[in-house]
């Protein structure tokens, strides 16, 4: 098994130090750690032709790494072919757990219902919000939400005030300026009462549940509770994907977001030969 993991952008021959101690756990376990220069992948001009350090490591892979564009995943996994480097997550795959539309009708049971664009016209913004009627939303695109401007460019107080409505938008579409990813995505507002718990699955199986890398202290509970959620995300046939649950105010945990585990980020305290040792031994 191959691990991809970034470069520093400095020492481009050393992992970069966020991922260091993935590289060390991988290493241990018998992995065959290969580079891959983020910044050549994904920079505005096209990507670099040497985007992948040289090995002569050949076979089935798994990246953990920065998060990339559906596209940049593409040109990863076409780059890596050419060398006998297999990912096991194809780009279909990556896209279906990426972005949000690739895997809200599996888990609709479980998700805030959700109403999109594609792009972001303003009238194809105001038909998203006729969908949802009234009440208050909160805001993303395809990929992301800017949570730490909840506020300002999340939440939407009520769908029907079309002005302030448009404002949060156009807030986060600046915010958001390049990293704009797919389109405006609204999602009917629920009231959650724990912190988020990021549930890790590979080939439908849970692996692992830990903190949410934006809360490492808040340990997760004992008792979260799979067996609603487990056969849904089995459903979807993807290979390795995390799903981000939260208790609602009524009991019942719910999966605010779904994503491509290569570009989860492991929270601080999690030992990252846990993770590696799922993956290495599936």
């Amino acid at each position: 098994m191959i691990l991809l993991l970034p470069a520093d952008p400095l020492r481009p021959r050393r992992p970069d130090g966020h991922f260091a101690p993935e590289a060390a756990a991988a290493r241990d376990l018998g992995f065959d750690v290969v580079l891959v220069d983020h910044d050549a992948l994904t920079r505005p001009a096209g990507p670099s032709p040497r985007i992948v350090a040289p090995t002569a490591a050949t076979g089935p892979a798994v990246y953990r790494g920065w998060m990339l564009r559906a596209e940049e995943y593409a040109v990863l996994a076409a780059t890596l072919r050419e060398r006998d480097i297999e990912l096991r997550t194809t780009p279909e795959q990556y896209r279906r757990a990426h972005e949000l539309p690739g895997w809200y009708a599996d888990l609709a049971a479980v998700t805030p219902y959700s109403v999109w664009t594609v792009g972001a016209d303003r009238a194809d913004f105001d038909r998203a919000r006729a969908e949802l009627g009234s009440g208050p939303a909160v805001l993303r695109d395809y990929t992301k939400s800017m949570k730490h401007h909840w506020d300002e460019a999340v939440h939407v107080a009520d769908v029907a005030d079309a002005a302030a409505a448009w404002r949060v938008a156009a807030r986060f579409l600046e915010l958001r300026d390049d990293e704009f990813v797919g389109g405006l995505v609204l999602r009917r507002f629920e009231r959650f009462v724990s912190a988020e718990v990021r549930t890790w699955w590979i080939d439908g199986r849970p692996a692992l549940v830990t903190a949410h890398p934006d809360t490492p202290d808040r340990e997760p509970p004992a008792d979260v509770d799979l067996s609603v959620v487990a056969p849904l995300v089995a459903g979807l046939d993807l290979p390795f994907v995390t799903a981000d649950l939260v208790l609602r105010d009524d009991g019942r945990w719910r999966v605010v977001e779904l994503g491509d585990g290569q570009v989860s980020d492991r929270p601080a305290g999690t030992d990252p030969a846990a993770l590696l040792t799922a993956l290495r031994f599936s």
